[in-house]
């Protein structure tokens, strides 16, 4: 039997913390083809997401995925991460969180949405765009910082995270 991550584990715990301490909980996500979010928010191939219970409904925290449904510009999204692509859960109003190492997909990441599902997805996505002007998330948009310092060398260390606003 393969052992479960604790990873999911982690995720609940520091969401639980976030909330019993009235701090707001965002996740930094690492979007491929088995991310289902708005991608007109997705900025270097990295979204961040507000998972509070009054940013989200129906959220469930499983081992494998994270889904909710959110508004985004006033429209209702189904939200959609494997726990692989999440980066970090950090509490907005003072950074306290956990930053986990990047995990590199298993097999052919196409499998999760049908090709049908896709492509409505898709659709709905670039109507979406079309319809009206793209918004600035209101939540903080964390980058992670490379593995260098000042001069360009490594730090041999583990990589940070930067909140840009």
């Amino acid at each position: 039997m393969q052992e479960i991550s604790t990873k999911p584990y982690l995720l609940r715990a520091l969401y639980e913390w976030c909330t019993d301490n009235g701090f707001t909980p965002h996740i930094a996500v690492r979007v491929d083809n088995r991310t289902r979010v708005p991608r007109q928010f997705v900025r270097d191939g990295e979204i961040v997401l507000n998972i509070s219970f009054e940013a989200t409904s129906q959220l469930q925290m499983g081992n494998e995925m994270i889904e909710f449904h959110a508004r985004f510009s006033g429209k209702s999204h189904k939200i959609e991460v494997p726990v692989s692509n999440v980066l970090a859960i950090y509490a907005r109003e003072n950074g306290q969180g956990m930053a986990f190492p990047v995990e590199s997909p298993p097999g052919d990441a196409d499998d999760v949405l049908s090709s049908e599902d896709h492509e409505e997805a898709e659709a709905h996505e670039a109507q979406a765009v079309r319809d009206e002007p793209a918004e600035e998330p209101a939540a903080p948009v964390v980058t992670r910082a490379a593995d260098k310092d000042d001069d360009g060398g490594n730090k041999g260390g583990k990589g940070h995270l930067k909140i840009v606003k």
